[in-house]
């Protein structure tokens, strides 16, 4: 069975992470596994001296960094299992049944591309321990996962409430009604209103095409607000998910449309650093 795989790091956005798995385990109805990747940092130790002190000294000194090291990993590896079982603990009491942990050493994205075949959806912090005091920093994992992923990621700012709305950028092109699809098909949005927003590009008939795809929602028992935009991209959907509270953002990945080179690429970090809102990016 594929499971909910959520990347937790101990920093102050883990609450919140924890709590968006547990709201799509009951949506999805699928198990959770909480990942902890104990990844390496640099450390700076007696071999930044070399040359400066006598090599008897310099060998005392690296055998002392040694065992610091040893201690510190020790420390870090029990603080993660302490984390892990938290996580359990919290989603179970919310009336999840089926609930695992795992621990890693290695890089959190090389963690999760190796758990691709038990994978359902991705949940993880939009920022990490890093960057704790700053919510307009990105974890530095972020683009690499959203490229590198296979599956949905669900990137949660420094608070989570299940959201009722969402809305979803649709261009009129071959990957928009993929992703558009996947939604539907997906369950994670059903009963959420739908709020489909085109803004207006040079794709041939896209009002057309942009009618079509609120039938499909609205057939498939979506309910649906549907709005036919102008303007610069990024301000234009900025404007009309303040103004109509929208509480979760949809959009697709990699794809070579104006809209979607704006949602990700160099302008996708710009959106998911000015929206202070949940996010699912769809491949």
């Amino acid at each position: 069975m594929t499971k909910i795989v959520t990347c937790i790091d101990g920093s102050a956005i883990t609450p919140a992470v924890t709590d968006a798995a547990v709201w799509a385990s009951k949506k999805l109805n699928k198990p959770i596994l909480f990942l902890h990747a104990l990844e390496k940092e640099q450390q700076h130790g007696a071999d930044d001296y070399t040359g400066a002190i006598g090599l008897g000294a310099r060998s005392a000194l690296l055998e002392e960094m040694t065992k610091l090291d040893e201690q510190r990993a020790k420390v870090a590896l029990q603080l993660g299992r302490e984390l892990l079982d938290a996580a359990v603990q919290h989603a179970q009491n919310s009336g999840v049944v089926e609930v695992e942990s795992m621990q890693r050493h290695g890089e959190v994205v090389d963690s999760i591309t190796d758990l691709k075949a038990k994978t359902r959806l991705i949940v993880i912090g939009r920022n990490g321990k890093e960057h704790d005091n700053s919510f307009d920093a990105l974890g530095s994992n972020i683009e690499t996962l959203l490229r590198k992923a296979c599956h949905p990621v669900l990137l949660i700012p420094n608070a989570f409430n299940p959201p009722s709305s969402f809305m979803i950028a649709y261009d009129g092109r071959e990957t928009a009604d993929k992703a558009l699809q996947r939604v539907i098909e997906g369950g994670l949005l059903r009963g959420l209103h739908c709020h489909l927003v085109s803004v207006k590009n040079n794709e041939k008939d896209l009002h057309d095409k942009f009618i079509s795809a609120k039938q499909r929602l609205q057939d498939e028992g979506f309910q649906v607000t549907a709005a036919y935009i102008e303007g610069n991209i990024f301000e234009s959907l900025m404007t009309y998910k303040t103004s109509q509270n929208i509480e979760l953002i949809v959009m697709g990945a990699f794809a070579h449309s104006k809209l979607r080179q704006f949602f990700v690429g160099s302008n996708t970090m710009k959106m998911l650093e000015r929206s202070h809102i949940p996010m699912i990016v769809l491949r």
